[in-house]
């Protein structure tokens, strides 16, 4: 069960990488009358699967400055053209990166009023057959990575008082998923803290969705290391989750599954955890 774009990695991931000068968007005046401006969105995991998709999903509301984010400059600046967007290729496991890219972003297109952290990275196989270095990767870029960059855009929200915060999470983290403990730890640790930050934030303006995909049709897999073979649940496009993002921003909505019946196993799983287990090591 996953969710964005990943790759496994032999060796640190490229360096923060600023984008050419004549790709970068210079910040605007506001528009649209006194007192009002343009919103701007940062996406990570922009460089392809639901990150490209939802920074597509955006620019077609025309009403987004977008800065996107992630680890592959070239894919992630065809995806930027694409969207007519301001790319800023980083590895936000890097130190300071999460910084560089934060600043880069007030500079260039003004106060952050939505971010999308889809940046993530998955691995398959038995927990005993992970390497070390794996675990800490997976670890790093799902979840400290994230909640840094969380951080780091969340004090000018609720100065604002309004903005959003969303979350890609996993099945995985909400069910467990066999031979991926690792990654399944690593949403599972997402979605809670989705839940205690939003209980934080209740009066401030500001909400946090928590969007929980299910298989989703990106490279994901292939670059995970094992790919998805079997016939059911059937992988969704990343567009549906991309729009499922949408919708989610537009309506403010705290928890949204894609697609939608995956609520079930769910909550078969809090209600009766002792029959979801018995049916899970049946039928995987």
């Amino acid at each position: 069960m996953a969710h964005a774009f990943s790759r496994p990695r032999s060796a640190p991931g490229p360096r923060v990488v600023a984008p050419d000068a004549d790709h970068a968007r210079p910040r605007r005046e506001p528009v649209g009358g006194r007192g009002t401006r343009t919103r701007t969105a940062l996406v990570t995991g922009a460089s392809s699967g639901i990150g490209a998709a939802v920074a597509r999903r955006l620019s077609d509301e025309g009403d987004w400055r977008l800065v996107l984010s992630g680890r592959d400059p070239s894919r992630l600046r065809a995806v930027a053209e694409d969207a007519s967007a301001t790319a800023f290729a980083a590895d936000l496991t890097l130190p300071g990166a999460d910084r560089q890219l934060a600043d880069f972003t007030l500079a260039t297109v003004g106060p952050v009023d939505l971010l999308v952290a889809g940046a993530g990275v998955g691995w398959a196989g038995e927990f005993l057959d992970m390497p070390p270095h794996t675990i800490d990767e997976v670890l790093e870029i799902n979840v400290p990575a994230t909640l840094r960059l969380v951080r780091l855009v969340l004090p000018g929200m609720v100065e604002a008082g309004s903005g959003r915060v969303v979350l890609i999470g996993s099945l995985a983290g909400s069910v467990a998923v066999r031979d991926e403990a690792v990654y399944s730890a690593a949403k599972a640790a997402i979605g809670a803290f989705a839940d205690a930050l939003r209980y934080e934030l209740r009066g401030t303006g500001v909400g946090v969705t928590h969007v929980v995909p299910g298989v989703v049709d990106t490279p994901f897999f292939e670059r995970r290391g094992t790919p998805y073979r079997r016939s059911r649940p059937r992988p969704v496009s990343a567009e549906r989750v991309a729009e499922a993002v949408r919708t989610a921003v537009v309506r403010g909505r705290d928890e949204v599954y894609v697609p939608g019946w995956l609520r079930l196993p769910c909550r078969v799983r809090g209600a009766a955890p002792g029959l979801y287990r018995r049916l899970a090591t049946r039928f995987g």
